[in-house]
């Protein structure tokens, strides 16, 4: 059946359209980041804090750390699982409603204890695991996570990169061990201080460490 040159010229016009809105591109803007590598270390509860150190005892800070508030204490504690121990786990502060663990899938193998990866906060279904200071020793039910890979940065930040709390991005590291993170939450805090978290397996894969700058890739739909 021959088409006649308005038919022809009505689906010609209708498959531009289609084409126009499925081959929207997504164009990536890259911003600079730098990274902050975290070993494995604890946050302690206030209770978890006496039982360790000793009724009354304080945390004695001895580093700030990149967030504002947060710091590096001169405490350590030794973490026991059913396989392995591992010793001089840095204490962080300050101390936390809930005590938890953040340790890298590597150090899970040492310890015997298969971590989730989990947001900061989320013990659902998490391990636990006994934690000895000099004073004493606790056993936690719950709490043990490998930190999802996150990004910190301020409202005023976000908003100019269209990103909201809770966003997943990617994140592209250059060098001899070129590696895309995918799935990179985004936390927004009106304090951030801007910067990427990974654990020590992260960066030891993409050849990273404390300082080192990778790009956030911001992607955009453009017709």
């Amino acid at each position: 059946m021959a088409i006649g040159t308005t038919e022809v010229d009505l689906i010609a016009h209708a498959v531009a359209r289609a084409l126009s809105a499925s081959m929207a591109q997504e164009l990536s803007e890259y911003v600079q980041i730098p990274v902050g590598v975290s070993a494995r270390h604890v946050h302690l509860s206030p209770e978890h804090i006496e039982v360790l150190f000793g009724k009354g005892y304080q945390l004695t800070p001895i580093r700030e750390l990149s967030q504002p508030g947060e710091f590096a204490a001169k405490e350590t504690v030794t973490l026991v699982g059913p396989r392995g121990v591992l010793q001089g786990v840095r204490v962080l502060g300050p101390p936390r409603s809930k005590t938890q663990v953040e340790i890298s899938k590597t150090d899970g193998y040492i310890l015997g204890i298969d971590p989730p990866v989990r947001v900061s906060g989320d013990h659902r279904d998490t391990p636990g695991c006994i934690i000895v200071g000099p004073h004493g020793a606790v056993k936690i039910e719950s709490g043990v996570i490998c930190a999802m890979r996150h990004i910190h940065i301020s409202p005023e930040l976000a908003t100019n990169l269209g990103l909201h709390d809770g966003d997943f991005v990617r994140v592209k590291a250059a060098g001899d061990r070129k590696v895309i993170f995918d799935k990179v939450i985004v936390r927004v805090s009106p304090r951030a201080v801007f910067e990427m978290h990974i654990d020590t397996d992260e960066a030891n894969a993409a050849g990273l460490r404390n300082g080192d700058r990778v790009l956030l890739m911001v992607e955009r739909k453009v017709n």
